[in-house]
């Protein structure tokens, strides 16, 4: 990491002992520790939340490639595989077109059946002035007058 031999190490000890003193080379040695053991902690740390990170940024081509290696492996499954998608796709797609083709064929029975009745209809107006007259029928017989009973009796006290 450093680089630092065992001769540079004997060096800094050296001075650290002059500098120091001999009383309190332990306490300095161990508080160094503590905190080289802490930034070596936090390194660790760090460096274990980076390859989760990067582990999990790679689970969608793990399983790309997982995918890839078990086609390679066995090219005639992954072929069936295939041909059998690619029926299904066909099949749902025909079916699309039998029900436009139903659809259509409906909508065409109702456009002939709206033009039949359109040919066949006509309006009121010209329906009266088509047609002729009606007389009245003359074969029938004369109504013959009948004696209707006095509506007021006549009193006898007048």
């Amino acid at each position: 990491m450093f680089d630092i031999g065992f001769y540079e190490l004997a060096v800094v000890g050296v001075v650290a002992l002059i500098v120091v003193g001999p009383k309190d080379l332990p306490r300095m040695f161990r508080t160094v520790g503590q905190y080289v053991g802490k930034a070596r902690g936090m390194a660790r740390e760090f460096q274990r939340a980076m390859n989760d990170a990067a582990r999990e940024a790679d689970l969608d081509g793990v399983g790309d490639i997982a995918k890839t290696m078990k086609q390679a492996a066995d090219p005639l499954k992954s072929a069936s595989d295939a041909a059998r998608d690619y029926a299904q796709s066909f099949k749902s797609d025909m079916l699309d077109v039998e029900k436009q083709a139903e659809r259509a064929a409906a909508r065409k029975a109702q456009v002939e059946a709206a033009n039949a009745a359109a040919e066949t209809w006509t309006p009121p107006a010209a329906a009266e002035a088509a047609a002729p007259e009606a007389e009245a029928p003359t074969d029938l017989p004369e109504p013959t007058p009948t004696e209707a009973p006095d509506p007021a009796p006549a009193r006898k006290d007048a």
